[in-house]
Formats: structure tokens, C-alpha cells, sequence
């Protein structure tokens, strides 16, 4: 028999849900997904004018390992205008392969074997697997539909102990929709400044913000200088193919982000960075105009999901609202397999997300008026006939 060469810790990962439920879809006819969190719009024009002369001028090179400077230059110009938070372009911000690949930089940057590292739950499916992969343990803390899934600061300081190095925050919330309020943010702030902690905070989705105002954690008094704050353009821009994000913190942190990612990617991809800097120079009307189609979607399937009797709390942020199943009878997992099977319709069990999602689904907005309309009358007939 042969030997078993993966490693321990590559083998205990939990695969992803959402993966899961998407190749199942894949292989069907007529389904309606409501279950990958990608925006249903291309890529704005300009955009992409901007990528393909990127190639016509023979930009097709390694660029520094850091990100062409005037990227960093826009991303910081950016989140001082959004924000009043002030970043030195030339050693504070890093250009990676969408936030996915900052997770992974920071978290393997920070972490010694053993350190621990607190994550709201549910959350998105990656969190606790990056901190694994580092050498870190995940400690989960759970929040509630009770408390709009906003993390407790009292819960939070419960679960921190001598081995705590961070805590990792991600909102505006895959897969809840939450947005978490100034005074919350402040209390953990000041949780952080009392434990010396560090705050990683994937901010992704801060674009996608309704009926609220974005608090940027780095933004907060005293914590640009424990912050590495992580943003892109996949969710605001449209670009998820063009895999393109930053990570953007004091110089010390950002230098060992910067010596990984020399190692592991050597720079993000020349095109996409051309792309990106289009994007923060014209980008902002089609952002609007984007985000006031996610809000009609949003009332839409908020009011329809809990008109069929699925409780779900609102959304203010990013483009997924997550309602509760368990007056079905049915477990998350056995909800989402017999309304694909049943309805052609894809939905992502909440355990995917975490144990505290457990007995919820995730369904994406990020998909047409006229589909959410059909995938809420399917559901619709699926949840009666139970």
C-alpha cells in the first residue's frame, strides 16, 4: 500500500463547502445558484481597455516584488479619501493575488507554532484553514442572529489567552451580511491595545455597504500601528478572475509580508495591477451603479426569504444574507442537498462557514433580479412541501 506523503496538517483541512455544492451544480442543468459569492457583472470596460493595453505597450514583466509603486500610490491615496487613513505607499502596502493569498502572507508572517488566533464566527471558509496552514491554532467565538452577528467584545476577551497573537475580523461579513458598528469596533480596539494584540482585518467587501458606514479598523485611534488591514478588487470592481488585492499595515509588518511573498508568488500579475489602478482612477461611478443593483437584489430576497417563512436578519453589507432553516426540520446540509436536487436551486450550507452557522444557509444576491425572483418561487415550493 502506498505511503501517505501529505501532511498532517494538509489532511486535517476541511474541504470547502462552497466548492463542494458548486461542482454538484456544475454538473446539472437549469440550476440556479445563489451559492458563489462572485459578481454577476464583467468587469468594466475601461478596465479591461486598461489590461489589454497593459500588453500592447509590452508591460508583460516582473514588477517589484511590493506592486508597481503608482498601484500603491492609488490604494493609499484611496484609503485616505474613504477613510482618513494615511499609508506610506512605499513600505506600508503590498500588492498580492487577491486577499486570499494577504491571508496567507500575514498569517505566516505573524504566527510561531502554537499562537492562537480568535475568529468571529461563521466566517468566510478560509479563515481558520490559513491560520492552520501557518502553524496557528483557530479559536472560534461565536456570534448570533440575536446580536445581527456582530461579534461580542466581552465573548472576545473571554477567549483570549497567553498564546493569543491576533484576532481576525472580517467585515462587512461573508456569509452573514453584517456590518459591525463604530462602538463594537472601538471596544475590540481597545481589547487589542490592552492584550497587544494584532488585528487582522479583511475588509474586501467595504465597498458594499447599505444603509451604513463602513468603519475602517485600521482608521480607529491608536490602530493603524497594530492593523494589517486587507483589501482588492475582486467584490467592488468586478475583478475576481484578475486576482488582485493588498495588504496594507505598519512598515515592520509589511516587510515580512513582502519576504514570503518574494519566495511565493515573486510579484502579483503585471496585468491585472494595470487593471487595478484603472479601476481606482475611473472605477467609482460603475461601483455605485453596481451596488444600487446589489441593494434592490438585497430587499428583494431579504423580504422574499422571510415571507416563506425562512428567518433572516438584514443585511448591510457585502452580497449574501443567510437565513435560518431550522423550523424545516432539516439539518443546513441536508437543506441545501434536497432543494439542489429537488429545485435545481444551489445554496451553501452556514456549517461551511463555521460551527456557529450551523442549521443556516448562505444565499448570494450576487446574481440577476429575475433569477433571485424564480430561486425564491422554487424555494418557495420546496419549503411547503416539507
Amino acid at each position: 500500500m502506498q505511503k501517505n506523503y501529505l501532511s498532517k496538517t494538509v489532511t486535517a483541512l476541511k474541504p470547502s463547502g462552497i466548492r463542494k455544492f458548486f461542482d454538484i451544480a456544475a454538473t446539472m442543468e437549469d440550476v440556479i445558484s445563489l451559492g458563489i459569492g462572485e459578481p454577476d457583472f464583467t468587469t468594466p470596460q475601461p478596465i479591461i481597455d486598461a489590461g489589454i493595453r497593459s500588453l500592447e505597450h509590452g508591460e508583460t514583466h516582473y514588477t517589484s516584488n511590493h506592486g508597481i509603486l503608482e498601484l500603491r500610490e492609488a490604494i493609499a491615496q484611496n484609503l485616505n479619501d474613504l477613510y482618513r487613513v494615511q499609508y506610506n505607499p512605499a513600505n506600508e502596502v503590498v500588492v498580492t493575488v487577491g486577499v486570499s493569498e494577504a491571508l496567507y502572507l500575514t498569517f505566516t508572517a505573524i504566527l510561531d507554532p502554537g499562537d492562537e488566533v480568535i475568529i468571529p464566527t461563521p466566517c468566510f471558509v478560509s479563515y481558520q484553514a490559513e491560520v492552520s496552514l501557518a502553524g496557528g491554532k483557530p479559536v472560534e467565538v461565536y456570534t448570533t442572529m440575536e446580536d445581527d452577528f456582530q461579534p461580542d467584545p466581552a465573548v472576545l476577551e473571554k477567549a483570549i489567552t497567553p498564546k493569543t497573537k491576533a484576532i481576525l475580523l472580517g467585515y462587512p461579513n461573508n456569509p452573514t451580511g453584517a456590518v459591525v458598528s463604530r462602538e463594537k469596533l472601538q471596544a475590540i480596539a481597545d481589547l487589542a491595545e490592552k492584550h497587544d494584540l494584532i488585528i487582522v482585518s479583511d475588509e474586501i467587501y467595504d465597498r458594499l455597504v447599505y444603509d451604513f458606514d463602513h468603519v475602517c479598523f485600521s482608521a480607529l485611534p491608536g490602530m493603524k500601528d497594530r492593523t494589517i488591514l486587507l483589501g482588492g478588487f475582486s467584490k467592488s470592481y468586478a475583478m475576481t478572475g484578475w486576482r488582485i488585492g493588498y495588504a496594507a499595515g505598519p512598515a515592520d509588518l509589511i516587510k515580512g509580508l513582502v519576504r514570503i511573498h518574494q519566495y511565493s508568488v515573486m510579484s502579483a500579475p503585471t496585468i491585472s495591477q494595470y487593471a487595478a489602478l484603472e479601476a481606482l482612477r475611473v472605477g467609482e461611478p460603475y461601483v455605485q451603479e453596481m451596488l444600487a443593483a446589489y441593494n434592490r437584489r438585497r430587499k428583494l430576497i431579504y423580504q422574499g426569504l422571510n415571507e416563506l417563512g425562512l428567518e433572516t436578519f438584514e443585511p448591510h453589507g457585502a452580497f449574501y444574507v443567510f437565513p435560518s432553516v431550522h423550523n424545516t426540520g432539516l439539518s443546513d446540509e441536508a437543506f441545501a442537498e434536497r432543494l439542489l436536487a429537488e429545485e435545481h436551486v444551489a445554496v451553501v450550507p452556514g456549517s461551511s462557514f463555521g460551527d456557529a452557522g450551523a442549521g443556516f444557509v448562505r444565499c448570494s444576491y450576487a446574481t440577476s433580479y429575475a433569477k433571485i425572483e424564480k430561486a425564491l418561487e422554487k424555494i418557495g415550493k420546496f419549503v411547503n412541501r416539507l
